[in-house]
C-alpha cells in the first residue's frame, strides 16, 4: 500500500516528510510508526465510480420502496408511531431488496486520501470543527455486494419479492411498537403467502423458503450509514435520510 508508512522508508529522508512525520507523531502521543499497526487494507475507503448514474438508480429504487409501503392498507392501519418505527428499522433491507429486484449494479473506486501536509495544516483547526464524515470502506462494500449477489442467485419471482418485503416490513421485534401483536400477525400472513407461492413455483426445492428467510436476515446486518453514505449522501448532503423518507411517505 503506497500510503502505508511501513513501506515508505525511502520517503523519510525528505526534509518536509521528516518535519511532518514528527508533527504527526507528536499529535499521536509520541508513538513512532514502527509501533503502530498498519491498517491500510481495513481503512481503505471507496466511493461510487459513476455516482451520477448509480445515485439516480438508487433514488428510483427508494421511490419504489416508499410506494410499496404507501400501497399497503394494513400498514396505514397502524399507529403513526409504529409506522415510523418500522420505517426506521426496515428501510435499508427493503431498499436492498429493491436494488436486487431492479438489477442495480455498481462499481466503486478508492477515494483519494488527504495529503499529510493538509492534515498538519488543518490539525490546529480540528478541535473547533466537526469531525469529517466517515467514508464507506472497501470491506463493507464488498460484503454488501456479496449479499446482493447471493440474492440474485435465488432468482426470485415478483410475487416472492412482494411477500418477502411484507415479511421484512412487519417486524414485531422492533422495540417500542404499540401494535406488536397485530404486526406479528401481518408478518405470519406474509410468510404464509410466500410459502404458498413457492410450492407451485419450486415444488422440488423444499428448503427454498427457509433459505430465502435466512439470506434476507443478512440484509439487516448492513448498516444504514453505509447505504446512506454510498448511495444518497452525494445527493442529500447532511440531511437526515430517515426524515426525508418519512416526508415522502406522508406527502
Amino acid at each position: 500500500c503506497e500510503r502505508c508508512q511501513c513501506h515508505s522508508e525511502d520517503k523519510r529522508t525528505a526534509i518536509l516528510y521528516t518535519l511532518l512525520s514528527q508533527n504527526l507523531n507528536h499529535s499521536r502521543g509520541g508513538r513512532s510508526p514502527a509501533h503502530q499497526r498498519c491498517l491500510c487494507h481495513q481503512r481503505r475507503t471507496v466511493c461510487l465510480r459513476t455516482p451520477h448514474i448509480t445515485c439516480q438508480a438508487a433514488s428510483n429504487v427508494l421511490v419504489k420502496t416508499i410506494s410499496f409501503m404507501k400501497n399497503l392498507p394494513s400498514f396505514h392501519l397502524l399507529p403513526r408511531e409504529d409506522q415510523l418505527l418500522l420505517l426506521d428499522s426496515c428501510w435499508v433491507p427493503l431498499f436492498l431488496l429493491g436494488l436486487v429486484q431492479e438489477m442495480v449494479t455498481f462499481e466503486v473506486m478508492e477515494t483519494p486520501a488527504p495529503s499529510m501536509l493538509k492534515k498538519i495544516l488543518l490539525d490546529g483547526q480540528s478541535k473547533h470543527q466537526e469531525p469529517e464524515r466517515t467514508q464507506p470502506t472497501l470491506a463493507a462494500v464488498q460484503r454488501l455486494q456479496c449479499c446482493l449477489n447471493t440474492f440474485w442467485s435465488l432468482d426470485l419471482s415478483p410475487k416472492e419479492y412482494a411477500y418477502l418485503k411484507g415479511a421484512i416490513l412487519f417486524n414485531p421485534d422492533v422495540p417500542g411498537l404499540r401494535a406488536s401483536l397485530y404486526i406479528e400477525s401481518l408478518q405470519r400472513e406474509a410468510q404464509r403467502a410466500l410459502q404458498e407461492v413457492l410450492q407451485p413455483l419450486h415444488p422440488e426445492d423444499q428448503g427454498r423458503f427457509a433459505r430465502i428467510l435466512l439470506i434476507a436476515s443478512t440484509l439487516k446486518s448492513i448498516p444504514p450509514t453505509l447505504i446512506t453514505d454510498l448511495f444518497f449522501r452525494p445527493i442529500i448532503g447532511n440531511a437526515d435520510i430517515v426524515a426525508l423518507i418519512a416526508e415522502m411517505l406522508y406527502e
